[in-house]
């Protein structure tokens, strides 16, 4: 009987300990759509990454200066690798097109950034978004070089936490103008 009456209490707490965190979800197309938010509305939500990205590149001769990431050695090679966890908290940094999310998960640097853009095939998820892909990599732009990342990380996706985003109301009005009488 006091087993039984532990493993339910066990499961309760278990229960109201991860009601408490953020339920995340995944940023859509519709999502946007519906809310019309401004640039500056979207700079205020916190989006997370759905799943661990890892960028590298081979480094060349004489380049030695890394910042963001740390420096691997691979059968003989310098890999510059960035690793970007699952769960990482990002910003809109800009909108290079109107599909298309920059967004940082690095501070201290607005070059530090990854495209994500809305997959059609996918609901309009906003996922990684790469110059190309291929079966084992794809290419993106991060700090104005080309990095590889593996395929896997086109799954990645920008989440938000939607009752945040929902609790947070903007008021706005537009001032018609005014003219003299």
């Amino acid at each position: 009987m006091k087993f039984t009456n532990l493993v339910l209490l066990s499961l309760l707490a278990a229960f109201l300990f991860s009601s408490c965190g953020p339920k995340l979800t995944p940023f859509t197309q519709q999502l946007y759509d519906e809310n019309n938010w401004s640039d500056d509305e979207l700079k205020r939500i916190q989006f997370y990454t759905s799943e661990d990205i890892i960028l590298f590149r081979e480094l060349t001769r004489g380049e030695s200066e890394i910042v963001s990431g740390e420096i691997k050695i691979r059968n003989g090679r310098k890999i510059d690798e960035v690793v970007i966890k699952k769960g990482t908290p990002g910003v809109l940094i800009f909108r290079p097109k109107e599909d298309k999310f920059a967004v940082s998960f690095e501070s201290g640097n607005d070059d530090r950034y990854l495209i994500f853009g809305a997959a059609k095939r996918r609901g309009g998820q906003y996922r990684l978004f790469a110059k190309d892909w291929n079966r084992s990599f794809g290419k993106v732009s991060y700090e104005g070089k080309t990095y590889r990342t593996s395929s896997e990380s086109q799954y990645a996706t920008l989440l938000v936490d939607l009752k945040r985003i929902r609790d947070t109301q903007v008021r706005k009005r537009v001032a018609k103008g005014r003219t003299v009488d």
